[in-house]
């Protein structure tokens, strides 16, 4: 009973590979669908998207908000052309299905906000995000559009974490007021490369971070194993040396997930000894690494120690008085919340906000939702986060069996988006699409995954 009521809850029973093809709408859609069959570019619109999604993600940490916003803009209209004019067959699945719930409660949250027109904006933001996302879920259901796309990301973050090292090594004056002026790290430089800011550059190098690390397994040959780990190791540098403390802990969190899929994807050739003894030993060894580490490093140490420090560190003095007026809005405003986006929180919040602690936003993407969309969106979240890591584990069991290379992708998908919501805890880095896009990168990677039983598992 247990064991049906959970497959409910994951949506793991419905099977939605016919539900196009008996939609009333999609059959009012026909002329589309001939009119495509006529068209010399239609045919390639994955093709196009693709390129389209690597130019987005290619500029992504270079160019203005402003340009990253006409290639999202560009992205959607490119998904809804291609989805009106698509035949019935695979696509939806049951992330999709929560994520259209996740923007109907923003829509509906924006529809009864007290400042309708901020939060319009923040819907608006929203609903780009969510058709890139549809439109990668789309195009990465084939494999080699999976490896050029995560190719394109990980050949980015090159040049972004080498110029945080250059920052390192050559000096970076601070932009803001990032470390307590008087903690023993007060003097210690941050890197932020061309994202401006460490939490930023920490939040965009997590999922780069464990998408390289499985590239040194997925990619062939040594040459491009090489190029995998020195991604790696540079990326992993660059991001410790943002001393970001959310950012450090979305790594360590993502790293440990990270070693225990590999372990258990590769565990079906083991012996029975290493079955057994594989997994603690593996992450044992590396939470003494970590340590070792931690204890060996200065800088690294009293950074990791200012975690615990409470009010006495001022970062977390600052979280803590904006943490606490945003609970306030949240009562305030329980069941659907202000309306999404940083504009709405930014129009409401001063009037909780404790005296010298102005806020951008909540420092924490759960508080985030529940101050957008109250405890049902907040709800609805946590609702999608089941689906997503369900169905991503769902998949993997059936990669492992056959030991398909395509199963790193989605390691390091599963793994990236552990380590986003562990540094969202504390941090609110969602609202730059550098980063939020990443997310729904990760989002999208896992979905392209799905499959049904009538359904083959790539094209």
């Amino acid at each position: 009973m247990l064991n049906a009521f959970w497959n409910q809850i994951t949506l793991t029973p419905f099977d939605l590979s016919s539900w196009r093809q008996v939609s009333l709408v999609h059959q009012l859609l026909a002329p589309l669908r001939q009119w495509r069959q006529g068209s010399w570019l239609l045919p390639w619109g994955d093709w196009i998207g693709l390129g389209l999604l690597m130019a987005l993600f290619g500029l992504a940490p270079y160019v203005s908000t402003a340009l990253i916003g006409i290639l999202m803009m560009a992205a959607g209209a490119l998904w809804v052309l291609l989805t009106l004019t698509d035949e019935a067959g695979e696509g939806l699945t049951p992330i999709h299905l929560m994520v259209i719930l996740f923007w109907g409660v923003m829509a509906l949250a924006t529809a009864i906000s007290p400042v309708k027109a901020a939060a319009l904006q923040g819907l608006v933001k929203l609903t780009l995000n969510l058709l890139v996302f549809l439109l990668m879920a789309r195009v990465l259901r084939r494999s080699q559009a999976r490896n050029w796309l995560v190719l394109a990301l990980l050949l980015t973050s090159l040049p972004v974490a080498g110029y945080g090292l250059r920052q390192y090594f050559f000096g970076a004056a601070a932009l803001a007021t990032w470390v307590d002026p008087l903690s023993a790290s007060a003097t210690a430089t941050r890197v932020y490369s061309y994202l401006g800011n460490p939490n930023l550059l920490g939040g965009y190098l997590i999922p780069a971070v464990g998408l390289s690390a499985m590239a040194v397994f997925a990619w062939p040959r040594w040459l491009p194993k090489l190029l995998a780990l020195l991604l790696v190791g540079v990326n992993t540098i660059c991001l410790v040396l943002t001393l970001s403390r959310g950012a450090w802990i979305g790594f360590l969190v993502g790293g440990f997930i990270l070693l225990a899929l590999v372990v258990h994807f590769w565990s079906i050739r083991f012996t029975p000894f290493w079955r057994r003894w594989a997994m603690p030993l593996l992450l044992g060894s590396a939470a003494a690494v970590t340590v070792l580490g931690v204890l060996a490093v200065d800088p690294l140490r009293a950074r990791v120690l200012s975690m615990f420090a409470g009010r006495q560190d001022s970062s977390n003095n600052f979280r803590i008085n904006v943490w606490a007026a945003v609970i306030e809005m949240i009562k305030d405003r329980p069941i659907l919340g202000i309306g999404p986006g940083n504009d709405a929180f930014n129009a409401v919040y001063p009037l909780y906000q404790r005296p010298r602690y102005t806020a951008l936003s909540a420092y924490s993407i759960f508080l985030e939702t529940a101050v957008e969309a109250g405890l049902v969106g907040l709800a609805v979240l946590i609702w999608l986060l089941v689906v997503t890591f369900s169905q991503g584990w769902v998949q993997l069991q059936r990669l492992r069996l056959t030991q398909d290379n395509q199963a790193y992708w989605l390691m390091g998908a599963i793994a990236s988006q552990a380590g986003m919501l562990c540094h969202g805890l504390v941090d609110t880095i969602w609202y730059r699409p550098q980063v939020s896009t990443l997310w729904w990168l990760m989002m999208a990677i896992v979905a392209s995954y799905y499959v049904t039983a009538a359904a083959p598992a790539d094209e």
